[in-house]
């Protein structure tokens, strides 16, 4: 290419903002914009001539040779743009989620380059909350992220779908934080725990002298929620009288605390989380169809670990590193063990690795550290066998393992004598929040002294 033509394609590019890059059939970059190189940490001549995998993808072939959508192929194979979700590699090596438009730009010579538009999403540290970084690269959790990124842009309630596991208080964290509310409270209720006489009393508060051993006046969840965001997890357990208490809040933005007279209006930006199927309960006539539509203004499907198998082993890597910071310890997975996991089906999703994850670093110590295949414990009605066939485990003679529970409940037990029964030191050593913490501690019958 002529220096002319080049910098008539530089002056071109330059207009942009964002991130572009000229790319030619051989994956080799001819020109990019400043943005592009501010971004990967590069001079233009460390970057002209280099293939474009290389320095975004950190890699030595083509993203589509590893399963990712490819813009250079849609582009010079199929002769049409394209938009894809990718992971890319910053200045300083940290992973970021990035939307790519790709263009067919012309050449002088009658051929075409593939122009590349690329949108930064988030990067994995903006993901991160107390129960767990959303991190992967698989297509499914990047078109996951792609739709909540798009959701914080709006002020639309938003409706939550995923199996048990997967992350929806996350999720709903991440809409918040990206939101225009971002500097307005979270405030989070797990609707399956709350008992149908205390549900109004928990959202809207109630006045002194109320009911029955009500010592004084308390602010619910949407009032202390005003101008930030409500996130209601498991709305789908709501009973018929709840429900119809929830929309009309939602309708009107009034509410009274219980006992009172007061009329009281509340901003409040409601994300609700289920792992059912609404529509068929609407069907039904288990759920509200009113409710649903003020709830469901935008849905987002959360994938199951099943379905982005490939972010295993970054997650579990992610997941060890925390545990082996909050124990001070040096757990790692051996090459077998991590095959094991990448072959299990997790019913269960992130919470379920996690878990399994705390069972083995509590047991690595005689390996010196080395988590093995022998050392992961799943379930037994949850074997990991080839396809999405279950099975039960056999009876056997022998002396069988420790229960999921039963290990749990040894590890909390062990963690609350360690940190002198304080709650928190103990969450955070288990990689979750204080409030999931209550309800395992509740469950297994144990009690933390204090909350420092």
């Amino acid at each position: 290419m002529s220096s002319d033509i080049f910098s008539t394609f530089q002056s071109l590019i330059n207009t942009h903002d964002n991130p572009f890059v000229l790319i030619d059939e051989n994956y080799r970059v001819v020109a990019a914009n400043g943005a592009y190189q501010a971004a990967y940490g590069v001079e233009p001549s460390q970057i002209i001539g280099k293939h474009c995998y290389e320095i975004s993808h950190h890699r030595d072939s083509p993203c589509w040779q590893h399963g990712e959508d490819c813009p250079h192929r849609e582009v010079f194979h199929n002769n049409r743009p394209c938009q894809s979700l990718h992971s890319h590699y910053d200045a300083i090596g940290r992973a970021e989620h990035v939307q790519i438009k790709g263009y067919i730009i012309p050449r002088p010579d009658g051929g075409k380059l593939l122009g590349e538009s690329i949108f930064r999403l988030t990067t994995p540290e903006e993901l991160d909350c107390d129960e767990m970084r959303m991190i992967g690269r698989a297509p499914a959790f990047l078109h996951a992220i792609e739709h909540l990124t798009r959701a914080a842009d709006s002020n639309a309630n938003v409706l939550l779908y995923g199996e048990s596991g997967v992350g929806k208080e996350l999720a709903a964290h991440y809409v918040h934080q990206h939101s225009p509310r971002k500097k307005g409270p979270f405030m989070a209720v797990d609707c399956a725990s709350i008992a149908e006489t205390l549900f109004e009393s928990e959202i809207f508060g109630h006045e002194r002298g109320s009911f029955t051993g009500c010592a004084g006046r308390q602010r619910g969840l949407f009032e202390l929620a005003d101008g930030g965001t409500l996130f209601l997890d498991e709305v789908g357990e709501l009973s018929a009288a709840m429900q119809a208490k929830l929309l009309r809040v939602l309708e009107t933005g009034e509410f009274r605390r219980v006992g009172g007279r007061e009329v009281l209006r509340a901003d409040v930006r409601v994300i609700a989380a289920t792992n059912r199927h609404i529509r068929s309960m609407v069907e039904r006539g288990d759920f509200r169809e009113d409710l649903y539509y003020r709830m469901a203004c935008i849905n987002v499907d959360l994938p199951p670990l099943r379905e982005r198998r490939s972010d295993i082993p970054v997650l579990a890597e992610a997941l060890l590193s925390r545990l082996n910071q909050a124990n001070r310890s040096h757990c790692y997975l051996t090459g077998e063990a991590m095959e094991k996991l990448t072959n299990y089906d997790f019913p269960g999703n992130v919470r379920e690795l996690r878990n399994i994850l705390h069972r083995a670093s509590a047991m690595c110590g005689a390996n010196n550290g080395a988590i093995t295949a022998a050392g992961l414990v799943f379930d037994h009605d949850a074997s990991p066998v080839p396809g999405n066939a279950r099975k039960i485990a056999a009876p056997s003679t022998d002396k069988q393992p420790l229960s999921m529970r039963e290990l749990e409940s040894r590890y909390m037990a062990d963690l609350l004598e360690r940190f002198e029964g304080q709650r928190r030191p103990v969450a955070a050593a288990m990689g979750i929040s204080e409030r999931t913490l209550y309800r395992k501690l509740k469950r297994y019958g144990l009690s933390g002294a204090s909350d420092c």
